[in-house]
């Protein structure tokens, strides 16, 4: 006859089969745990060596253009600048913090401006958050600015949608479908849609969105975003970013995971 040992909680004394059960209970499930941290580690993809210089704020003067978003051409070295995208603080673009100095300056097209934010930057590409219209003014110098774009002709690109604040600092993940709610908060308050497209390598490149006449596009270009598509439409280079100007109606989806590597 098999006598089984009777397990009474409140008496401190236990087994000696309970305890090699309870031993080999606690050694498994640590085991288990181990390994599943491991390889829930081992898959992860590694974090975009991308950068957000949260409250340090870097004073920046240059040459406000639109082309078609905001942005603040910075001169480097010589005859060389950096186009920096302008963006809001949270989840918006800059025009509310640009809207007084237009209404006193009237266009800022081509003008000197000196400004107060935080620079996020990744893979060659640099934006500012201004988050306070005061921290915004005209510059004293005189600058011309040549804006003419270099005509890439008509292209059609495999990639995915993303608001480049988050993409390119401010969140790890930056895209795909596990970041396309906060993607879609940001381009509809007017953070300017990004194409991004990466090849066999991994080397990306990044395109501006437009609609066809080259304005801005923000609501309509909602329910692409974060989903691998096929985006065709007229590029031209402009400064050290890519412009292409889409039909938003022609976007042809992809059945696949994420384009970005």
């Amino acid at each position: 006859m098999k006598n089984d040992e009777f397990y009474i909680g409140y008496v401190d004394e236990v087994g000696s089969k309970t305890k090699k059960s309870l031993k080999r209970f606690v050694i498994a499930s640590l085991m288990i745990l181990a390994g599943g941290a491991f390889l829930f580690g081992f898959f992860q993809e590694l974090a975009v060596n991308s950068a957000f210089d949260f409250g340090n704020p870097t004073k920046l003067s240059g040459i406000y253009h639109e082309s078609p978003y905001p942005m603040l051409r910075v001169s480097l070295s010589g005859s060389e600048f950096k186009d920096l995208v302008l963006l809001g603080f949270g989840k918006f673009g800059p025009n509310a913090y640009l809207k007084d100095l237009r209404e006193k300056e009237g266009n800022l097209n081509g003008k000197h401006l000196n400004i107060e934010g935080q620079l996020i930057y990744y893979n060659g590409k640099t934006l500012l958050e201004i988050d306070d219209s005061q921290k915004v003014s005209i510059g004293n110098r005189r600058s011309s600015i040549n804006i003419s774009p270099n005509s890439l002709g008509w292209l059609k690109i495999e990639g995915e949608i993303i608001d480049p604040k988050c993409y390119f600092g401010v969140m790890k993940p930056g895209f795909g479908k596990i970041h396309r709610s906060c993607a879609s908060l940001c381009i509809s308050g007017g953070v300017p849609p990004v194409l991004v497209s990466s090849d066999e390598n991994g080397i990306e490149d990044y395109f501006l969105l437009t609609d066809l006449k080259g304005n801005p596009i923000h609501k309509d270009i909602l329910p692409y975003i974060g989903e691998p598509s096929v985006i065709s439409g007229v590029a031209d280079e402009i400064g050290d970013w890519k412009v292409m100007r889409i039909d938003v109606g022609q976007i042809e989806k992809l059945d696949k995971k994420s384009l970005i590597y």
